[in-house]
């Protein structure tokens, strides 16, 4: 149970260290959106890619080889899935959940909250976390695509420019 053998050992230190170095590569030539999780896909990707990291580790039914190929693969369905979804709205609005508005100048949005299984007192620590402690200077919190909270006061609304594509 504390050790089988030293070539369990060895076998573990080198396709760890090869699996390691050939996820940093991986991850380097898929660029920096394949760990930024700016949306579920992204998230999962990210879950994805340690997952079959340990299974190489771990595991003596992978060779190295599977396992390098399985995250090139994950890293190069990420890359598609990014590069096709900058370049369709339609297909974005199919992978990709949409910001919504939570609070509007100092009013809980009910309907957004229920939709989006939100309660009142997450928006609020949200507001309180961002040194606010009254509503009333508060113009708009978005639950945005990545699940967190953003708060605009309503000195930094400004135009509302940034809140063109929220309903």
């Amino acid at each position: 149970m504390w050790f089988d053998s030293w070539s369990d050992l060895g076998r573990v230190l080198l396709i760890g260290m090869t699996a390691y170095v050939m996820l940093i590569l991986v991850i380097r030539l898929s660029g920096k959106r394949t760990l930024s999780q700016l949306n579920a896909f992204d998230f999962i990707v990210t879950v994805a890619l340690g997952s079959v990291l340990a299974t190489i580790l771990l595991s003596s039914d992978v060779s190295w080889t599977e396992g390098a190929l399985a995250l090139v693969l994950l890293a190069g369905l990420q890359f598609i899935l990014a590069w096709i979804s900058a370049r369709a709205p339609r297909f974005r609005t199919l992978i990709t959940a949409r910001p919504a508005v939570v609070l509007w100048h100092g009013e809980l949005q009910a309907e957004q909250l229920r939709r989006n299984r939100l309660s009142a007192s997450e928006v609020h620590q949200a507001i309180r976390s961002s040194g606010a402690g009254d509503l009333g200077g508060i113009a708009a919190v978005v639950l945005e695509t990545n699940g967190t909270l953003s708060v605009i006061s309503t000195e930094n609304l400004g135009d509302s420019s940034a809140l063109s594509d929220l309903n």
